[in-house]
Parts: C-alpha cells; structure tokens; sequence
C-alpha cells in the first residue's frame, strides 16, 4: 500500500508539474515566438518537480536501514550488545515483529513492544521523507516555472536528459555484463588454487567428493563428461529444430494461404509460452516410455531417460525460435529479388534455395543462435529426461547430464559455498559462458561475410 501510495504521489506531481508547464508557455506565446514546443516546457517543468523527491526517496532507501539498526539497538537490552551472537538474531526478531512477519517461539513483552515502535518509527520516517520531497518537488516546479520565457531552450534540456538516462541504461547494461564476467573469473580463479586446470578441463571423471567440512578437493572435476553431454543433447535438439522450424518458416511464408499461415502462425508460437517443467514431463513420462518400447520393438535398448528423449523434447521447445524468427526474416527480403528470379525462369524451388534463404541467412542465424543458446542453458527438461548420470559416454540412448544440472546440484545442498564443491559451479559457468562466446563470434562471421554478398 506504502508504494502504492508513493507512485500516486509522484503521478499526481508530475501531472501537476507538467500541465503548469504547459499553461506557462502558452502564456509566453503571446509574448513572442518560442524556442519550444509546451509539451517540452511541460517536462522541463515536470523533471524539476519530480526529481528532487525521486532522489530524496534513493537516500530514503539508502540510509533507512542504517536508521533502523539505530532504533533496534537502542531498544535491546542492555545484556544484549552490539557484536554478541544473540544480537542479529533479537534484532531479526524486532524486524519481522515491525513488519508482521511471524517469529518462532514466544514473544516477549519487550520485543512486542520494540517492534510496534520500528514499524511506527518506519512509518514516521518514510512519512517525512515523502512529504519533504513532496515539498522539494513543489519548490522545484514553482522555480523553473518562474524562470520559465519565449527563448527557454526546453528542447535541448529534455533532450539532453534523455540522453543522460539512455547512457546510463547502457553503462549499467556494460556494468552488469562486466561485473558477471569478474565474478565467474574471480571465483573460478579460487577453484583452481583447489582443482588443477588441466584435470579440470581435460578429466574424463565427474565425481566431486561433496562435503560440508573440508575445503580440499576430494574427488574428481573432469568436465568432459558434462560437455559431451551438453554438446550431445544440443545437437540431438537442433537436428529435430533446425529442419522442422526452418522448413515450416519457408512453408509459410512461401507456399501457405495468407488465412491458413495467420491460423498456422500463432499455433506453433504457442510452443515457447509452455513451461520447461511441462515439457520435463512430458519428456518423463510419454517420449521417454515411448522411445524405450519404440527401441525394443526394434531389438536395442533405449532407456526412458536419456540423452536422446532430452534432446528430442528440447527440440520441440526450440522450435518456434527457428520458425517465428526465420519468417519474419524471410518475409523481409525485398520482393524484388525474388521477382526478378522468377522473370528470368527460375522455379520458385530455386528461388527459395539460391536466392531468398542465402539473403535472409544473417537472420536466420540469429534465430539459430538464439535456439543454441536457449538448448545450451536448458536446466529442467535436462533433470527430468536426461538421468542426471555424469559418465563420459557418447550413444545417445544412456543417460547423461549437463552443465546446467551440475551448477544447480553444486549450489544446492550442505556444501560451504568456499569449498571446490560449490566453487566448480563458477568454472562450469564460465566455460559455458566462453562456449556460448565462441558461437556468437562465429555467427557474426557468417553474418558479416553473407551480409557483404547481398548489400
């Protein structure tokens, strides 16, 4: 209700701010011509409203806690001091009482007490913080309303400040990328000063000695097995995705009625709205049964979970990001190119072969890409239909098991997150992160090299 309230008040000022704005450089019309548009007096009017009670309610959030570490602390009993191993739990315990969270056992009188006092101090401060920026926003607004005139440079000032915020969406976006990059690096750089490198990246055993005592290795962290493994369900996902998404994009856009592809379209999108759980079992529980007496029909064995009915309902998954994003790919290509083809005597076959699929092909391997990366980062299809088995084994037909699965088992569990059990989950990220690296690289090859051709 707290931030309910809050963006209402900020909605209601900015409203205000903005039509006073507007008010303002429709009387300065008649003075003479504007250097603006009022819709940009209005904003400029607007941002100065609200961005003093945006930046009074960050300090709120960034300050209140350290305010209410204050207030517990002097609420406490005295045996109780700041540093003793009772201190967080009391003051976990005042916390949730303020909040309306249950706590575990009796409460005492003193805590009832100190808690109804945190949420009414919460209450007050947060209060005051609002109605100060509130206060903060008016004066703002009544300022540069004032300061408002025929030649105010509104424009360019508005301008400016979205030009302010995108750079700073793309440096948190430059940030955030920077930031995972280095935590992965940092902590894998720990578990190696536990794992050797080369046992870890050329090992054909995975079989960590998982412990919640000890921070020396014990076991084995050869990767290979869970990079056959994800190699091998990929593939199997991209061979049942690639022809079926791609030959269904061409179907649609090349051969199917208009009223036929609008019904056809949204059907097959319906695909990627299902959840992976859902496709997890439906992988358990019909294509792995399935596939089991399919194979002993045919005398060899096929166990229900394996790589093969992961690979095969992740396939499906996938295959609208091959077939939605290829068509609208294709139907991209300028209609010139393939009429000229057909006037000098192409079939449509060799049309669609030579000609609209080799100038949509920069698009279609982003699809492609997209489908790859989706399959590589696939967790629970993976858990439920794979086996979950980390052996180095190359025939489809057994279990196996992933990165993916491996990271979340490694951080899961008893384990101490310092220890190598739970650090290998950083190495096996950063492994899959250089993998999926390596694939954007060589798409863009494709890309720049098909994209040269056809400009």
């Amino acid at each position: 209700m707290t931030s309910v309230l809050i963006a209402a008040l900020v909605l209601a000022l900015l409203g205000l701010a903005y039509s006073q704005g507007v008010s303002r450089s429709r009387v300065l019309a008649g003075q003479g011509r504007l250097h603006s548009r009022p819709q940009y007096h209005g904003a400029l009017v607007a941002l100065w409203a609200v961005l003093p009670l945006l930046a009074l309610l960050l300090v709120w959030l960034l300050v209140s806690g350290m305010a209410q570490d204050w207030y517990v602390a002097g609420q406490l009993p005295a045996e109780i001091v700041p540093g003793s191993p009772d201190y967080a739990a009391a003051a976990a315990r005042l916390r949730n009482i303020a909040s309306g969270f249950g706590v575990a056992g009796e409460v005492a009188d003193w805590e009832l007490a100190a808690g109804e006092g945190l949420a009414q101090f919460n209450l007050v401060l947060m209060l005051s913080t609002v109605a100060l920026g509130a206060v903060l926003g008016v004066l703002g607004m009544l300022f540069i309303r004032s300061r408002l005139h025929a030649r105010t440079r509104a424009r360019n000032h508005i301008e400016s400040f979205i030009k302010a915020v995108l750079i700073f969406c793309s440096v948190v976006a430059i940030l955030t990328t920077v930031g995972i990059v280095f935590s992965l690096v940092t902590e894998t750089i720990r578990f190696f000063t536990f794992v050797s490198p080369f046992e870890f990246f050329f090992g054909t055993v995975w079989n960590p000695g998982y412990s919640t005592t000890s921070n020396e290795a014990s076991g084995s962290f050869g990767m290979l097995p869970l990079l056959v493994g994800t190699v091998m369900i990929s593939l199997i996902a991209m061979l049942v995705a690639l022809p079926i998404g791609l030959m269904s994009a061409i179907w649609l856009t090349q051969y199917a009625h208009p009223k036929l592809r609008n019904a056809i379209k949204p059907v097959i999108e319906i695909l990627a709205g299902i959840p992976t759980i859902v496709y997890g079992f439906f992988a358990l529980v019909t294509v792995g049964p399935a596939l089991a007496g399919f194979g002993e029909m045919l005398g060899f064995g096929i166990n229900a979970t394996s790589a093969l009915t992961a690979g095969i309902v992740m396939g499906i998954m996938i295959i609208p990001f091959i077939s939605s994003l290829s068509d609208d790919i294709i139907r991209q290509v300028p209609r010139a190119m393939r009429d000229g083809s057909l006037g000098l005597g192409a079939t449509k076959a060799e049309t669609i072969r030579m000609v609209i699929v080799p100038a949509a092909l920069p698009g279609i391997v982003g699809a492609i890409l997209l489908a790859v990366s989706r399959a590589i980062g696939e967790t629970m299809i993976v858990v439920l239909a794979a086996g979950n088995a980390p052996i180095l084994r190359f025939d489809p037909t057994e279990p196996t098991s992933t990165f993916t699965v491996t990271i979340v088992t490694a951080l899961t569990g008893d384990a101490d997150f310092a220890s190598p059990q739970s650090l290998v989950a950083f190495a096996l990220g950063l492994t899959l992160f250089v993998i999926t690296l390596l694939l954007n690289i060589g798409a863009l090859a494709i890309v720049r090299k098909y994209r040269e051709q056809y400009e």
